[in-house]
């Protein structure tokens, strides 16, 4: 059975120096793609992910074991993605687009084995549904990708975010009825 983050960390604690390899090395991945979000340059979300990682190493002592590290963990990047974006003066989350040109929200919606027409449907639905996305807003899209890329769950997001649970239902909802006006209403994959 695998080791939980508490587990972890408290094994780090104890001398296992190869434990934090193993926790960061759970969120590595993650972590870049949430950064690229924001960033939309590989260099700069390998640096900012380390400069999270960094972060997050200097202040495990204070991590409230009671709480999730995952979402202590991201709120940590997401912090770090705008103190660069502020420092650069970029917009964050242009897209739903992975390096690969991908489409990450389709493709956590898709099915395992679609047939060769629904292939065809669906590149068609992920050019409509991509369009839409890039016309939200950052906080619409930071909202869409967290749950529908990353898997967290509203209250997660608005932890991460630094909002209201609130706040994050009343975007998310809205961010779905925008999608939806935007693609006519009548989508069926909606």
């Amino acid at each position: 059975m695998e080791k939980s983050d508490v587990e972890i960390i408290a094994a780090y604690f104890k001398g296992d120096s190869e434990a934090l390899k193993a926790l960061f090395g759970r969120y590595l991945k993650r972590i870049y793609n949430f950064v690229f979000q924001y960033v939309r340059d590989a260099a700069d979300a390998e640096d900012i992910t380390q400069e999270a990682f960094i972060k997050a190493w200097r202040c495990l002592e204070r991590f409230d074991t009671r709480k999730s590290f995952k979402t202590w963990l991201f709120c940590i990047a997401k912090n770090s993605a705008v103190d660069f974006i502020r420092k650069k003066k970029t917009i964050p989350f242009s897209e739903f687009e992975n390096d690969q040109e991908q489409n990450t929200l389709e493709a956590t919606l898709a099915d395992e084995d679609p047939l060769p027409d629904e292939i065809l449907r669906r590149a068609d639905i992920g050019e409509k549904v991509n369009g839409a996305v890039k016309k939200l807003s950052a906080a619409y899209r930071a909202v869409l990708y967290l749950y529908y890329y990353d898997g967290f769950n509203l209250r997660e997001i608005a932890e991460i975010l630094g909002e209201s649970a609130d706040t994050v239902k009343s975007r998310h909802r809205r961010a779905l009825i925008m999608l939806k006006e935007e693609l006519g209403g009548r989508n069926k994959a909606f």
